[in-house]
């Protein structure tokens, strides 16, 4: 249900606004816009009422603080990129729910935190249902995480492999080359999996900014 990570709004690089400060206007403006077709799939799915509030209140959370941090923290278009399509990972994640236990930490921080460039310590936990193993899955048909920034920031691919009771795994986000003000954002995803095979698989997504 996301949009590709490249998406921006507009057809054509030409229709962005000019400024930074103007193209931050018309993102907040597009996370605004967007989030009524998160919220109309949740009417989609017709959901027990405290689950239904939990999703859109997610929503509401991801439109409120991705706003946020696109006026305060981006300093030029790919900034706002960034932000703005963490923004659209992540309703889609509240949107989908969460079926089984996932976290993603950066400085035991989850979804919004700040990091110094270089390698960034980056800490999973997971656990299914039931006493079900979890795996970490891929993002891309030949990539782990999805990853985009303003830093060429990367994922270790090198992770252990292998089924979890309890996965509590240290991940490695290189950003060597980040400096203050860049952004990244990334998504890792875990896999649900009874007798070796998968039921069911969620993303989580997290946005760094470097100081």
């Amino acid at each position: 249900m996301a949009m590709p990570m490249d998406y921006t709004p507009g057809d054509a690089p030409e229709e962005r606004a000019s400024s930074v400060q103007d193209y931050k206007i018309t993102c907040m403006n597009f996370i605004e816009e967007i989030s009524s077709d998160y919220k109309a799939w949740v009417d989609y799915y017709k959901l027990p009422g405290e689950e239904d509030s939990k999703r859109r209140r997610e929503i509401d959370s991801v439109i409120s603080r991705t706003n946020r941090w696109i006026a305060k923290v981006p300093r030029s278009i790919k900034g706002v990129d960034v932000v703005m399509n963490d923004g659209i990972q992540k309703m889609a994640e509240a949107t989908a729910g969460r079926p089984f236990q996932i976290g993603v930490f950066v400085n035991g921080r989850a979804g919004y935190t700040s990091a110094a460039p270089g390698v960034v310590d980056v800490r999973v936990r997971a656990a299914g249902r039931d006493g079900r193993g979890t795996t970490l899955g891929f993002h891309f048909q030949d990539s782990r995480f999805r990853v985009e920034s303003t830093c060429g920031a990367r994922m270790d691919e090198a992770v252990p492999g292998g089924e979890y009771g309890v996965m509590d795994l240290r991940l490695a986000l290189h950003a060597e080359g980040a400096k203050p003000g860049d952004v990244a954002s990334f998504t890792v995803t875990v896999c649900e999996m009874d007798d070796r095979t998968e039921t069911d698989r969620r993303g989580l997504t997290t946005i760094v900014h470097f100081r």
